[in-house]
């Protein structure tokens, strides 16, 4: 065999591959983007939920934003603590937190919620929307078949002992992937500091809410009476709190003839509807 059949393309191979090796290597540096420090350092102290709940793909996109000024205080897994870090990062003072919000479902029928029909077909919400909206003869109401709980990384949704989704605020981060998921569009983002809830969504006339549903909301304008502070109106039969100017006073709460509205006080407990101040 003549060696110099094969020294001639191994040489010609290595004497290309140096070649290309230098070229790459140059225009490695020549058109290297320069990465900014405080970029990785963000993404280091992010929680890597990756959500979505700031509006940006995943945590190393935000980061890029915070770095490049679009935003600094959206991460409401990572919360005050987070913030206040990126805030150092980024050489910011008196950073003004985001209001924190939490996922809510604005139902409580279930078992009190007749049934329509018997439904047999695929589980899921969703499946259940397609046969009629559902079995419940609310239309509007929750399903319990827990799509939200579902989406929830961060256990904060579960399917209580009336089989309706409740959302468990200590451990919900405001991803919102629950909202996106329920079929109903029953959840709801709203603060964290507020204490009053409508937790119905029918916006049916008064009577024939009732009829299907003992704790629905019929649109009776007693608490639109009630309220000092103009925080809450019926619009489309619903009542509809206006989360600004809610001055968590409980007046709605205590005169809502079904106990649509909820009033949590500060330690987790629910105000009696009935209960002089």
């Amino acid at each position: 065999m003549d060696l110099t059949n094969l020294i001639w393309p191994v040489g010609s191979l290595s004497v290309m591959g140096i070649v290309f090796g230098a070229a790459l290597a140059y225009a490695s540096q020549k058109f290297e983007v320069a990465v900014d420090n405080r970029v990785e350092a963000i993404d280091a102290i992010l929680p890597q939920a990756n959500c979505g709940a700031c509006g940006y793909p995943g945590c190393a996109s935000y980061a890029e934003a915070v770095v490049g000024g679009e935003v600094v205080s959206l991460c409401s897994v990572g919360g005050a603590p987070v913030t206040a870090k990126i805030a150092k990062i980024m050489g910011v003072d008196n950073v003004d937190e985001a209001k924190r919000m939490v996922a809510k479902v604005k139902c409580m029928g279930g078992n009190n919620c007749i049934d329509d029909a018997v439904y047999e077909g695929l589980e899921g919400c969703l499946a259940k929307t397609f046969v009629a909206g559902g079995p419940k003869s609310c239309k509007y109401g929750c399903l319990g078949d827990g799509d939200c709980v579902d989406v929830c990384e961060f256990d904060a949704l579960h399917i209580n002992e009336l089989g309706v989704a409740q959302v468990d605020p200590d451990n919900c981060v405001g991803c919102t992937l629950c909202v996106a998921a329920c079929p109903k569009h029953l959840i709801e983002m709203v603060p964290d500091s507020c204490r009053v809830h409508v937790l119905c969504k029918n916006e049916e006339l008064g009577g024939h809410v009732k009829k299907n549903c003992s704790v629905a909301c019929i649109g009776c304008k007693l608490c639109e009476k009630a309220c000092k502070f103009d925080a809450i109106h019926v619009i489309d039969n619903l009542a509809r709190i206006d989360y600004d100017k809610c001055t968590n006073c409980m007046a709605c709460v205590k005169v809502c003839p079904t106990k649509a509205i909820e009033g949590i006080l500060p330690q987790k407990k629910v105000l009696d509807a009935v209960e002089s101040a």
